[in-house]
């Protein structure tokens, strides 16, 4: 198939797949004491900065500029999440400097996306799935601060933060219609992007209170 119906069907198989992740039975499990937006934010911090690390990583492992120039994009926006959100939870009496979102390691998601090999597996299951991921996940967070009256949190998610992530996701759609042009990288991108969902199901459904978290905002 040509890369612009392989695109179009990978998209449409993970929306049916994120139609699947309800917010509460992911955001319950998912924090270190009562379900409240700063101790979400304090799981936001975690993907940010893992988010962060693994768009760096990739950037200096490939020699495609255009990949290279997304990927730089992601790292500043992902780190501009990173400090807005540290502020944000300043605001809200917790000092995130004290905080280390990675003390206990990196989650498993981020486990598997390090270890892919390849450009076109890495754009199909970074840029186009997980941000897809982070799109819902940071649209379920809207609503539940939204719904508790945070309404200077959801407007940071809102405004900032899910425009940014939609973006990065609509970067990936771009390489990937250049990128997944033949039957092996149309095969290699449709197993990581598959792999990825199945990652976050498994970390939904199991509610893995661990320091692998991937469903929180700030994906």
């Amino acid at each position: 198939m040509t890369a612009e119906e392989f695109v179009a069907g990978l998209d449409a198989d993970n929306q049916r797949r994120l139609r699947d992740l309800e917010p509460d039975a992911t955001l319950t499990p998912e924090i270190d004491g009562p379900l409240n937006v700063p101790n979400l934010l304090k799981v936001a911090l975690k993907n940010e900065i893992e988010a962060t690390e693994i768009a760096a990583r990739w950037l200096v492992a490939t020699d495609d500029v255009q990949v290279k120039l997304a990927l730089a994009r992601q790292v500043g926006d992902e780190a501009k999440h990173y400090r807005l959100i540290a502020e944000r939870l300043r605001a809200l009496g917790v000092d995130a400097s004290g905080l280390d979102p990675l003390s206990t390691g990196f989650g498993p998601l981020f486990k598997y996306l390090d270890g892919l090999t390849t450009t076109v597996e890495r754009v199909a299951a970074g840029q186009f799935t997980r941000e897809a991921i982070a799109v819902v996940k940071n649209r379920q967070f809207i609503e539940f601060c939204e719904r508790v009256g945070d309404r200077d949190t959801a407007a940071l998610y809102r405004d900032t933060i899910e425009p940014d992530e939609r973006y990065h996701h609509e970067l990936g759609r771009r390489l990937l219609l250049r990128l997944a042009d033949t039957p092996e990288s149309q095969a290699a991108a449709a197993a990581a992007a598959r792999r990825t969902l199945e990652l976050a199901d498994e970390l939904q459904k199991k509610a893995l209170a661990t320091a692998g978290i991937h469903h929180a905002p700030g994906c």
